[in-house]
């Protein structure tokens, strides 16, 4: 996906704000033909039809509610990081979720294919975890 930010401000507290956006399950919700399952260091997005997809292994290597996570891509087809992070406003917060990844047979000169198609996918999750 290349490189990407999404920010949001909302008239949410910060706690409130980042237990919604890391409510992992739920980020299923809105990625197509993906479901979301907790492993023991992070989760899993398991994207596909049937037995025919592939998972996308996150590790959770920094943890600082309600303010900052970071989260590692492992899986054998998406590398990559992604730093969510959440600062108080005068109105309520500011949301800012930064990635960069990089899906394997993805040729380099299409990172900017991969980060516009990330910056759309992820700016619909979070609009989508923090309306409802």
């Amino acid at each position: 996906m290349g490189a990407f930010e999404v920010v949001r401000e909302v008239p949410m507290a910060p706690p409130d704000v980042f237990a919604r956006l890391t409510d992992w399950e739920r980020h299923g919700e809105v990625v197509p033909l993906t479901r979301i399952r907790p492993s023991d260091t992070g989760f899993v997005a398991r994207t596909g039809v049937g037995p025919v997809g592939f998972d996308d292994v996150m590790d959770i290597v920094a943890w600082e509610p309600p303010t900052f996570c970071r989260i590692e891509k492992r899986g054998r087809v998406v590398k990559g990081w992604a730093e969510l992070s959440v600062e108080p406003t005068a109105s309520g917060s500011r949301v800012r979720w930064r990635e960069e990844a990089h899906w394997l047979g993805v040729p380099r000169f299409a990172a900017g294919v991969e980060e516009a198609a990330g910056r759309a996918l992820f700016g619909r999750v979070v609009d989508h975890l923090l309306r409802t």
